[in-house]
């Protein structure tokens, strides 16, 4: 459940080292793909890069050899709406997540990292309260610990690096853990790199189910569980096109199998209406059903133009499509600007379109005689724009230094970054956040 948490961007023109280094950052990006997004979050299926997604193990970034880079980064995410799945899509949406992460990146050699992502997130979620149709209920709000770490090696060649990762997540409800593996391969000439990465999620879900639907109502805590797999493949080419366009493709083919419904979202139905109830009132619903298995087929195409030593344009296309009937398109551009050697400005756009999942209807529109069904709105055909600005002060000998653990530590930069969402359905959001970087030598 963390909001997407932005990092730094920089502005250094084209030397070839430096492509490199960005190559890798960018292969490491996507390292935790897209399907990532089975986790059990509020919003595990929205697909448009806003919202809340959570993070899996990830690989070290180069730096250099004897420095320790520690990040300290924090988000605030806020959402309202008016389509709450909890409620079979009506109902209060408002949702906020606070998430302080610590990132730390540590040499063991002059070919090996090692890296630790370590943090919680704490969320409060009015439509999750409606789990148990009390106000306050113990479903309001709910704390996720995390832990990943990661481990890189580059070999004799100085042109493979290897990576292995592993991570776990626990919240009230579930219990996942992840595993990753990269192979990484450059060109000798430093302008190529093709990257191939698997990753897996495997995630034990807790099945708590609306109170009025338990034997017992809010009094039965006898929950049972049902678990789910995530398998992610990650292709990624990229390559120096000029001394000042650089691009990447990717292929993220991704399969799920398991619990892929949340059984505490409710649906409601035009023709169901048991105990002499009418359509629609407490009582009448039925948990939301998903398939088991779900192919999921993103692509995207990444490219980087230095228009000048002081702008950079950043742009970002993806089509993503999936046997569940979503097809979606997303659009991203980003421009730093280099306004003083130390203070860079980036505003970003993002523009996300997709069509609905064959098995969402909304409010009492879905038949008792469908065999799946959900009011989840993230599964809805809708269209979204994300607007922000992020700003990084870096001086050259950094912010400050201070004595930690008898080691000498920089404060090297300080990013922040607001982000401003809407959504065709009427659900809006903020996130704030930032990074403070840190260095030992």
């Amino acid at each position: 459940m963390i909001p997407v948490v932005q990092r730094r961007a920089g502005t250094s023109p084209t030397p070839t080292s430096y492509f490199v280094n960005k190559l890798f950052l960018t292969t490491l990006a996507l390292a935790a793909p897209l399907g990532a997004l089975a986790q059990a979050t509020p919003t595990p299926n929205r697909l448009d890069g806003s919202g809340l997604a959570p993070n899996g193990a990830q690989l070290p970034t180069p730096a250099r050899y004897g420095e320790t880079e520690v990040d300290i980064l924090g988000s605030y995410y806020q959402q309202n709406g008016t389509h709450s799945a909890v409620e079979g899509g009506v109902g209060d949406q408002h949702l906020t997540d606070v998430a302080p992460t610590i990132l730390l990146n540590v040499p063991l050699d002059s070919t090996t990292r090692l890296s630790a992502n370590v943090g919680i997130d704490y969320y409060a979620s009015a439509s999750s309260d409606k789990i148990d149709q009390v106000l306050s209920s113990p479903s309001a709000s709910d704390v996720r610990y995390h832990a990943d770490f990661g481990l890189a090696r580059t070999l004799a060649n100085k042109l493979t690096t290897l990576g292995a990762g592993a991570g776990v997540s626990k919240e009230y409800d579930y219990l996942s853990f992840n595993l990753l593996a990269t192979w990484v391969q450059a060109s000798a000439d430093g302008n190529r790199q093709f990257s191939a990465s698997g990753q897996v999620f495997l995630d034990q879900i807790k099945l708590i189910t609306p109170a009025e639907l338990r034997v017992g109502g809010t009094q039965n805590k006898k929950y049972g569980s049902d678990n789910r797999q995530s398998i992610t493949l990650s292709l990624v080419y990229a390559q120096v096109l000029s001394k000042r366009l650089q691009a990447s493709l990717s292929v993220e083919p991704v399969v799920q199998r398991g619990l892929l419904s949340t059984p505490f979202q409710r649906v409601y139905f035009r023709d169901y209406a048991p105990g002499g109830l009418a359509p629609g009132e407490l009582g009448t619903a039925k948990a939301e059903v998903l398939p088991r298995l779900r192919y999921k087929y993103p692509a995207s195409l990444r490219l980087t133009y230095y228009a000048t030593d002081l702008v950079q344009l950043r742009g970002f296309y993806r089509f993503y499509n999936d046997n569940f009937g979503i097809r979606a398109n997303t659009f991203e551009v980003e421009a730093p600007v280099k306004v003083s050697p130390f203070f860079t400005l980036y505003p970003f756009y993002r523009y996300h379109t997709q069509t609905a999942a064959d098995y969402f209807a909304p409010y009492l529109a879905h038949s008792v005689l469908d065999e799946y069904f959900t009011s989840d709105y993230d599964l809805s055909a809708f269209s979204a724009n994300k607007v922000g600005l992020g700003l990084r002060y870096a001086p050259l000998y950094g912010l400050g230094r201070f004595r930690l653990a008898s080691r000498i530590t920089k404060f090297k930069s300080v990013d922040l970054r607001y982000g401003y969402y809407r959504q065709s359905t009427g659900l809006t959001a903020n996130v704030v956040s930032f990074d403070l970087a840190f260095v030992m030598p």
